[in-house]
């Protein structure tokens, strides 16, 4: 196998952004920001818009329906005014 060619595999902290639900995983995706998890240590966070958390299929319902819709949400996302 040929060395230093594959990514750097490491703990994450993924977080939905519409629920705030957080999970640590593996993977080898970076990010700038960090968070502090449970067990006392620092991790990179990767912000996520749709988890198993708010995902109808695995909810069987739409938990945030009064969020707006796509145009909206894109609008409040980036600070602009329609």
């Amino acid at each position: 196998m040929k060395q230093n060619i594959h990514p750097d595999y490491q703990q994450v902290v993924f977080m939905d952004t519409n629920s705030g639900y957080k999970f640590l995983t593996g993977s080898t995706k970076k990010s700038d920001e960090t968070i502090e998890w449970e067990d006392g240590q620092t991790y990179p966070l990767l912000k996520v818009e749709i988890s198993s958390d708010t995902h109808p299929f695995y909810t069987g319902k739409q938990k945030f329906a009064e969020k707006g819709g796509r145009v909206d949400r894109f609008l409040e996302k980036y600070n602009m005014k329609k």
